[in-house]
């Protein structure tokens, strides 16, 4: 075939594909996003519309670091910017909003929050990018299959009588801080300002490594220190022409951590196996749980795997701790008559003793108090979930590839749901229990809902109540007046400047 034959055939394939590369182009920029938007104004949705070059989050970020104070008053409850609160504040709760040419529409109605949570097959959880995945993935990412067989293993890890002999081991990670705050007491005349969010990092970081991979909080340290500047440098990173996509310095040291973090882990993961080689006694912690599940060939993790799990439990497992026990400080520091009646059922309860787990259950006034704060303040502020084939949701009907937003903050402290004083501290809402106080719908979920709910959640609770009774029974504290108000979310929502407390000696 000649030459000129070839190339004629050559620009003639070129001709034809060209229309069809263009087609498609056009539709996903503008016509499918377009569609959608009909599609949701139909359904008496209101947002903002589609455009082009929609929402840059680099304002949103910026706005997030200027420092603010927003006030600690009666209404404790956090104010905040997100793309998602500014459309609910700007359009309603029945609303939508763009993230690229993603339509997000904002579920806040609990009967439709409770099918997304029970339809989780349906309603998936997003896909993490290239660099949420150096953050970490694990059992809360996986779908399907691979999240039945993972959850299955881990389960035993949280059984009742696995969490009842944990409890020494809480002790012994809150008596070594009460200690170091002694000392500093002692030093001071029985009274002394300290910001303790540090501290109860610390506490929280040395009660997962003890609990779930039966190491003390020396041999983590690494592990921890690595996971922050992690979350750091995801939290503020310079955005270049496209979206989310970091410097190519961040980039590198983003993957340099990555890389640390899998040494360390490495490094306990092959102690244990070494330790499980020569046959000394088990842990039966939640290391020991994935390492065994090694040997089934069919349903087993990787060692890559049981690498991640650790990870994602080494940040999860002290995160959600350390901020819910922080929070409660703030509120009880702020309100002095609820950390009297805790601290006089502590003693009611054990008097001298150490904590033991019937007693922890029947602290009532405590349950009331954390179940309040992580109302007032969820670890996690939103879900997103995406839509993966069309389905009818309630009145709605949504479309494949659509997302849902669940704004858990916004559901938290809706006044149709929890009344007038919904932004305040009011812990006898929860006096019955959390069936009465919710009025058996789904709008209190700090750690999910449905078959995918936290499976740490049980750990964290026993946890926040061994530490903060040791607490009540050795010191009283006020919030200190230079404390600033100023929640924001680093992985967690956390106070950005601290927690400056005013301790004393009891």
């Amino acid at each position: 075939m000649e030459i000129s034959s070839i190339a004629a055939i050559v620009f003639t394939v070129i001709l034809a594909v060209i229309p069809i590369w263009a087609w498609k182009k056009v539709n996903a920029l503008w016509l499918r996003p377009k569609r959608l938007e009909k599609l949701l104004r139909s359904q008496g949705l209101q947002g903002d519309s589609y455009k082009l070059f929609g929402y840059n989050n680099q304002s949103h970020m910026n706005m997030q670091q200027q420092p603010k104070s927003i006030g600690l008053t009666n209404q404790v409850a956090p104010y905040f910017f997100f793309p998602v609160h500014q459309t609910v504040n700007k359009y309603g709760k029945h609303s939508f909003l763009w993230d690229g040419r993603t339509t997000k529409v904002i579920i806040t109605d609990p009967k439709q929050i409770k099918e997304i949570f029970n339809k989780m097959d349906d309603f998936t959880k997003p896909e993490l990018g290239p660099i949420g995945k150096l953050l970490g993935t694990g059992l809360p990412f996986y779908e399907g299959q691979k999240w039945a067989n993972h959850r299955k293993i881990i389960n035993p890890a949280f059984h009742l009588e696995k969490l009842k002999d944990m409890i020494p081991a809480f002790f012994q990670s809150c008596h070594d801080m009460i200690s170091k705050l002694e000392e500093m007491l002692l030093s001071s005349d029985g009274t002394c300002e300290i910001d303790v969010f540090p501290f109860l990092e610390n506490m929280t970081r040395d009660a997962i490594s003890r609990t779930a991979f039966g190491s003390s909080y020396e041999e983590g340290t690494r592990v921890f220190e690595l996971l922050k500047m992690m979350g750091y440098l995801l939290m503020n990173r310079h955005i270049s022409r496209s979206w989310f996509q970091p410097t190519t310095t961040k980039t590198n040291k983003m993957k340099e951590i990555e890389r640390d973090m899998h040494t360390s882990l490495e490094a306990i993961i092959k102690k244990r196996e070494r330790a499980m080689k020569n046959g000394e006694a088990p842990n039966n912690d939640l290391l020991d749980i994935l390492l065994k599940s090694n040997h089934n060939e069919k349903n087993g993790m990787t060692n890559q795997e049981v690498i991640e799990e650790c990870r994602l439990f080494y940040l999860a497992g002290q995160e959600t701790t350390s901020v819910l026990l922080v929070w409660t400080m703030v509120l009880l520091g702020k309100f002095p008559e609820w950390q009297e009646r805790a601290r006089e059922e502590v003693f009611r309860v054990f008097g001298t003793q150490n904590p033991n787990f019937d007693g922890l259950n029947h602290l009532k006034i405590a349950s009331m108090i954390l179940y309040e704060v992580l109302r007032l303040f969820p670890p996690t502020i939103y879900f997103d979930r995406v839509v993966k084939k069309d389905v009818k949701l309630g009145n709605l009907t949504l479309s494949k590839g659509m997302k849902v937003s669940i704004p858990i903050l916004l559901i938290h402290h809706d006044h149709d749901l929890w009344g007038d004083d919904a932004k305040e501290f009011k812990p006898e809402r929860f006096s019955e229990g959390i069936a009465k106080a919710t009025k058996g719908q789904v709008s209190f979920f700090p750690f999910g809902w449905g078959p995918r709910i936290c499976i740490g959640q049980n750990f964290t609770l026993l946890e926040a109540k061994v530490m903060l009774s040791l607490l009540l029974r050795k010191f009283s504290f006020q919030l200190s007046p230079t404390y600033l108000h100023d929640p924001t979310v680093m992985q967690t929502l956390k106070p950005k400047h601290g927690v400056p407390i005013i301790l004393h000696k009891l």
